[in-house]
Parts: C-alpha cells; structure tokens; sequence
C-alpha cells in the first residue's frame, strides 16, 4: 500500500525547536523543502498541514499542533477526514532504544513508551501504522529519560541524527510507493555500527 500521509512527530514551542523529542519535526521539514510544500495551520486538524506532489503522487504532510502526547487528535482529524486507511501513514519520531544516526523502520508493534505513538495507536485504534525510528540514544537510566528528549542534542549527535535523516530522504520515494523491505534493505545496512 503506499503511503498518503506522512507525519513528524514533535512537541511545539521554540523551547522545544531543537529538543531530541522534535526529530520527527527535523525530518519532515526537510520533507517539505524537497518538495516545495509550504505548512500551514489548519485547527480542523489541530496542525499544519502541507500537500505535497511527489514524484509518486499527492502525499499530505503534517506535523500536529498539540503537545507530543496528544498528537493522536491531529493525525485521526486527517485521516478520518480523507479516509485514510492507518496502513498508509508514516510516522516519522525520535527513538531512544537506538544510537543515535541509525535508523529503523517498522510498521506496527508497540510503542516503547513513546507518548506521540502511544496516543496515535489509542486514537486510529490501530498500531498498524508504519514508523521511521531516528536514533537518538538513551541516557543510561530510565529516570533521566524525560529530561533528556527534552534537551538539545550535542554537536556530534546532532550531525549524526542529521545524516540519518539526510539517508532517509533518500530512500522516501521508496517508502511511498509503498516498496518498505527495499527501504529496508537500504537504510537498515547504512546504519552506523
């Protein structure tokens, strides 16, 4: 199935702008500057919203208004509204359980406590959704956790989250079309050891 929607996951506020919690938003920004979209702020949606023309077709583009943990209300507004069946959107998020320039890509499963995913899967009713996983690593202990996708990245984890998402790119016409295990292959065999 190819993907109609894609979106990025982030917390809103320019306290948040360059906080490990927004890769999502790091790499949809990208997303849209390839492809000449513009956001804007539609509260139908509880987000901005871009349609972007890509060399696969019409794919929407959102990154949802509400803090990460209600990000659900945003992506069933667009979906329901379009009928947009849940196994053709991509979520784009940080995730702490790999290092940072690496990337996973998954469709379903559970949400490993990210609270963007957790309310997604609540409000579709459905974890059938597929995931772009940017690493950003984990600080060791379970009770630094907030505090730390709260917080910018350093220097080096930043430029390696950068090229993550510079490989991801790549490989985004692949996604759409809906061909994931030759996304796969390609950004699974890329990541850095």
């Amino acid at each position: 199935m190819k993907i109609q929607m894609i979106v990025g996951l982030g917390n809103i506020g320019p306290e948040y702008e360059h906080t490990r919690h927004n890769a999502g938003w790091w790499m949809i920004d990208e997303l849209a500057a390839t492809w000449g979209a513009s956001f804007r702020e539609d509260k139908k949606y509880f987000g901005k919203v871009a349609k972007a023309n890509t060399p696969q077709g019409e794919v929407w583009l959102m990154k949802p208004s509400l803090y990460m943990n209600k990000s659900g209300q945003s992506v069933s507004a667009l979906a329901q509204f379009f009928k947009i069946p849940v196994e053709a959107i991509l979520v784009l998020h940080d995730e702490l359980d790999i290092a940072p320039g690496q990337i996973r890509l998954k469709q379903g499963g559970g949400n490993g406590g990210h609270n963007g995913l957790k309310d997604i899967q609540a409000k579709m009713g459905s974890a059938n959704f597929w995931r772009l996983r940017l690493g950003i690593g984990h600080p060791g202990d379970k009770s630094l956790v907030s505090a730390f996708v709260l917080n910018k990245p350093s220097r080096d984890d930043r430029d390696a989250i950068d090229d993550a998402i510079w490989r991801a790119r790549g490989e985004i016409n692949t996604m759409i079309a809906g061909d994931m295990d030759a996304a796969i292959r390609v950004l699974h065999s890329g990541n850095p050891k």
